[in-house]
């Protein structure tokens, strides 16, 4: 944990950002706190982190046959899980998580995007599982930079204290390829984001042709 810069310490993160922003591993390590000799949290967090499922719940013997997870570590983290099934709301609604591009037409408000006649630039806020938080219309008309700002862009970011976000916009003219003000946007907000601590995972462009990303073309 020492060698993690104090601000992107697990501990640290919950207090400055809340406990929404963190990913499993670095919330598991926040309750671990501490590693073994030869063996970083990051590490032990990270296998008990692909342990877990939303149908499921880790064993003890599976959690102590992990290197570093002893029984005392077993019972904290067995604990927690018990609390938290417990006390869990009942999803009103179905978890959207993204993991490819493809993923963000599960979202009503980017599916809505293929069939606009006005260009709509649309900001997906996520928590740290990448599971969708908000997903909100920023902006209507023509994408430039003088049209989206990132104070427009990071506003409920911030609120939502969101660990990333995704930016999608429309063409409705159904060309898929990215403009110049595209990318030049894209990056801009890329680079605010990276001063924010809160990086765009990708900026997709979505029409009744299809969707392109910006990140697998190469531009973030």
């Amino acid at each position: 944990m020492r060698d993690i810069s104090p601000p992107d310490r697990p501990r640290e993160k919950i207090e400055e950002r809340g406990a929404i922003a963190l990913t499993d591993q670095e919330l598991i390590a926040a309750i671990l706190g501490n590693g073994i000799p030869g063996r970083d949290i990051m590490d032990i967090s990270r296998e008990v982190a692909s342990l877990l499922s939303r149908e499921s719940r880790p064993t003890g013997e599976q959690l102590m046959a992990i290197n570093g997870i002893g029984q005392s570590k077993a019972c904290i983290l067995l604990a927690c899980f018990e609390i938290g099934r417990r006390y869990a709301k009942p999803e009103e609604e179905p978890v959207i998580r993204i993991t490819a591009p493809a993923d963000l037409l599960a979202v009503p408000e980017a599916a809505a995007l293929r069939t606009r006649l006005q260009e709509h630039f649309l900001v997906i806020t996520l928590n740290g599982a990448s599971e969708v938080i908000h997903a909100r219309t920023v902006t209507k008309g023509l994408v430039n930079n003088s049209l989206v700002h990132p104070r427009e862009v990071f506003a409920d970011a911030i609120a939502d204290r969101a660990a990333a976000v995704i930016c999608a916009h429309n063409h409705p003219s159904g060309n898929l390829e990215p403009s110049s003000q595209d990318i030049q946007v894209t990056r801009q907000l890329a680079e605010a984001g990276e001063i924010l601590g809160i990086p765009v995972i990708d900026h997709v462009i979505i029409s009744k042709k299809g969707i392109v990303s910006l990140r697998e073309s190469g531009y973030l």
